[in-house]
């Protein structure tokens, strides 16, 4: 019970219902009851099968509202046309179903109260109605019975009568019809109408031409009956057509009829002048006085008598004003001057009209202008101004020049030429225009040409058209950076501060722009960073304290730095060249002399003549120069004179006599300046 529905009484084992059971959701329940002796461990269990009988709470339903079925309106009766189907949920005689016709529009059909099916129960030919809704009921065989709602839940059956084809069309339409030789083509000659009595496709009618129009002189529109002309009659060629027409309904099988259509052509007075040619062509010359003969039009007209006397006239169009027609004769004249720039060709229409009745025919005339050299070329501007690169290729198109000359053939033939110092750099071509460099260019000699170009056509005595050129030369990265010297000398004290400003260089270029723009920086030589250099002004300054001492130690040329500089344009690709700096380090006295050892140790014999050498003293001093030159003196120790001191060599020599009894030690104090 793992719902819970029932309950059992611990004590004597009754069991009860917890909640209300449903037949249709669970119709058997089996229950497991365990019973247990007082505190023993030992139980038994036994199964319990509960049937739930079932009660009529469910009335029939049907599973849809409403259905459609067609049927043919010469169904036999017996026939059976539709099954109506409802569910239950119960069972027993409570889901049994009995099936009835609640509503009905007519008596035609009958149902079978148990299987649903409905029959109809004669033929329904007679009634002339297209459908019947019958509304279907069911109910159950319980006690009491439920039954489906006539509003709610009942079955809204339309069945719906198929036509048959057993009709053929009949023509309402009358058989003769009237139509006049001059109607024009797509004219309204008849209107045929066929009538079938039969439904939807059955009834439909269509129309067609089965013989009667083998030259294809009528267009039958076959859904609305509509007989049109498909080309010119002429009642003198066909006085009379006799159509068979055929009306065809869609059944199937198609069913038909037929009808002779006989139509007279009416005749009316169709002949018209006609012109002795349909094309006349002449040519007039521009700029003459207005009443020039032009040509002569004639025509002519097979009716006789009145019928035959013509008139002549142009009708309007493009120009039309500027002549005039004798309407007796056909005598075509200007009335103006013409210009053949303004207009070149007239095509005017000629009129050939009859008097009575009012009957004409027109023929073309082609008038041509003839040309006069009376316009000069004309550029499309006054001033051109371009830029080209200067690295172009010689011969190549810098701009194709175009001047318009009004005039025609030969006097409207335009030739091109320059005027002006092009300095040989640019050329026209004659016939295209088309100006294009003759050598190589180069900005840096020459940035800009203005010079003139012109146009003329074959006139000797018309004036010429010129319009000014300025070409600018764009410059190209064909320069690199030059400096003003390939070599630099330059020093410096030792000592100084970083940052101090050692010497300017300068490097010019002859390009513009970024292509002429100069960067500085140190190509090789400063390699432990002891110089920095303005990229943009070109001043080279020390970067760190200089020392002449410690230059010297290293360098092969004592205190001295050479330096590669770099000028760089900022062009693409940039250009560059070189320059080398020589920085001598100028010494500062800022080191005192040092003896090569701070005591000197002399052995002599007392015996030594006088003016021997003793010994020789050194110093060394790391400046350069005056700094460097050392003078030696003997500052004590020498009080009776003794010994002689060089003050260039610090050789010392003997200048008495020496007694070892007297004295057998000198300290001598000599000092280094």
């Amino acid at each position: 019970d793992p719902h819970g529905r029932f309950s059992i009484d611990p004590q004597f084992g009754i069991i009860r219902t917890k909640t209300q059971l449903d037949h249709e959701t669970q119709s058997v329940v089996v229950l497991t009851v365990q019973s247990q002796l007082g505190d023993s461990p030992v139980y038994s269990s036994t199964q319990v099968n509960i049937s739930v009988i079932d009660i009529n709470d469910n009335p029939p339903v049907f599973l849809t509202q409403s259905d459609r079925v067609t049927i043919s309106h010469t169904q036999p009766p017996g026939t059976a046309v539709y099954i109506a189907h409802a569910e239950d949920k119960d069972s027993g005689l409570n889901g049994a179903i009995k099936y009835s016709i609640a509503s009905k529009q007519s008596n035609a059909f009958s149902i079978d109260p148990s299987l649903g099916v409905i029959n109809l129960t004669r033929t329904v030919f007679a009634d002339k109605q297209h459908a019947y809704t019958l509304h279907i009921a069911a109910e159950d065989s319980g006690i009491p019975p439920l039954t489906s709602s006539l509003m709610l839940d009942s079955l809204a059956a339309k069945i719906v009568i198929l036509d048959i084809n057993d009709n053929s069309p009949s023509f309402t339409s009358s058989p003769l019809s009237y139509v006049m030789e001059d109607v024009e083509v797509g004219f309204l000659v008849h209107r045929i109408i066929a009538k079938d009595p039969d439904e939807g496709r059955n009834g439909q009618v269509t129309y067609h031409i089965l013989s009667g129009n083998e030259n294809k002189a009528f267009i039958l529109d076959k859904i609305t009956g509509l007989l049109t002309t498909a080309q010119l009659l002429d009642r003198e060629i066909q006085n009379c057509y006799n159509l068979t027409l055929m009306a065809l309904d869609d059944g199937s099988p198609a069913l038909f009829a037929t009808q002779v259509l006989t139509i007279v052509v009416l005749d009316v007075n169709d002949e018209a002048p006609m012109f002795l040619k349909q094309l006349y062509e002449t040519a007039i010359r521009e700029n003459q006085d207005p009443g020039e003969f032009v040509l002569k039009v004639e025509a002519v007209d097979r009716d006789a008598g009145l019928n035959s006397l013509l008139r002549y006239e142009i009708l309007p169009g493009t120009g039309y004003e500027k002549f005039k027609m004798n309407p007796d004769s056909g005598v075509l004249l200007t009335t103006a001057s013409l210009d053949r720039e303004t207009q070149e060709v007239f095509r005017i229409k000629g009129n050939s009209v009859k008097y009575l009745p009012s009957r004409s025919s027109t023929a073309q005339l082609y008038l041509t202008v003839l040309d006069e050299n009376d316009h000069n070329p004309i550029f499309a501007k006054t001033k051109y101004q371009i830029s080209v690169r200067e690295d172009l290729e010689e011969g190549s198109a810098i701009l194709d020049l175009f001047a318009s000359d009004k005039d025609d053939g030969l006097n409207g033939e335009v030739m091109y030429s320059l005027i002006d110092d092009t300095f040989g750099a640019f050329a026209i071509d004659s016939v295209t225009g088309s100006i294009v460099t003759t050598k190589a260019l180069d900005r840096e000699t020459k940035s800009q040409y203005t010079f003139r170009a012109v146009a003329s056509d074959c006139s000797t005595h018309l004036p010429r058209s010129t319009t000014v050129m300025t070409i600018l030369i764009q410059d190209v990265n064909d320069n690199a950076p030059k400096f003003e010297q390939s070599y630099y000398k330059a020093s410096v004290w030792e000592g100084q501060s970083p940052k101090t400003d050692i010497i300017q260089i300068f490097a010019t270029d002859l390009d513009s722009g970024l292509n002429g723009e100069t960067e500085y920086s140190v190509l090789s030589g400063n390699e432990n960073a002891t110089f920095v250099i303005d990229s943009a002004r070109g001043i080279l300054a020390t970067n760190t304290v200089l020392d002449h001492e410690n230059a010297s130690s290293y360098r092969e040329m004592a205190s001295s730095h050479r330096l590669v500089l770099l000028a760089s344009d900022r062009g693409t690709p940039s250009l560059n060249s070189t320059a080398t700096v020589l920085i001598t380090v100028l010494d500062v006295n800022d080191n005192s002399p040092v003896f090569s050892s701070p005591e000197y140790h002399i052995h002599v014999k007392e015996s030594i003549p006088v003016g021997s050498h003793v010994t020789e003293v050194s110093a060394n001093d790391c400046d350069a120069g005056a700094n460097a030159e050392i003078t030696y003196a003997i500052i004590s120790g020498n009080d009776r004179g003794h010994f002689h001191l060089d003050e260039k060599t610090g050789s010392v020599d003997l200048m008495k006599t020496l007694d070892y009894e007297d004295t057998m030690k000198f300290i001598l104090i000599i000092q280094a300046t």
